[in-house]
């Protein structure tokens, strides 16, 4: 009767374990208000990029400190952040922007790189 339980047991649990990866479980939802880069790109570069892409910053030579200074680097921008997990490109180095946030930048592109 105690081998059963065990059994049981030890089923329920690895049933119940479930392993998925984070862009399985990350935000995917599509956007649909128009995207602007002063209220919903610039609070994702100051708080993930910025640290790099300022003066004084590993990437200080390509900074990001300005609305026309990321438009223009948008192309590079999303190829880096669209990167595969453990590619050496893929930014921002040391955590990887969620799908949400990825989306973000895409719809402002597909929005017309809006300032305002």
């Amino acid at each position: 009767m105690k081998k059963i339980a065990y059994i049981s047991s030890l089923a329920i649990i690895l049933i119940a374990c479930e392993s998925r990866t984070y862009e399985e479980i990350s935000d995917n939802t599509p956007i649909v208000e128009e995207v602007n880069y002063t209220k919903d790109v610039k609070p994702i570069i100051e708080a993930s990029c910025i640290m790099c892409h300022a003066p004084g910053g590993q990437a200080s030579f390509q900074p990001w400190t300005s609305y026309d200074q990321v438009k223009t680097h948008i192309d590079n921008i999303l190829d880096r952040i669209q990167r595969p997990n453990g590619d050496p490109l893929k930014m921002p180095q040391g955590g990887a922007l969620s799908q949400s946030q990825i989306n973000v930048f895409i719809k402002w592109k597909a929005d017309g790189l809006k300032e305002n």
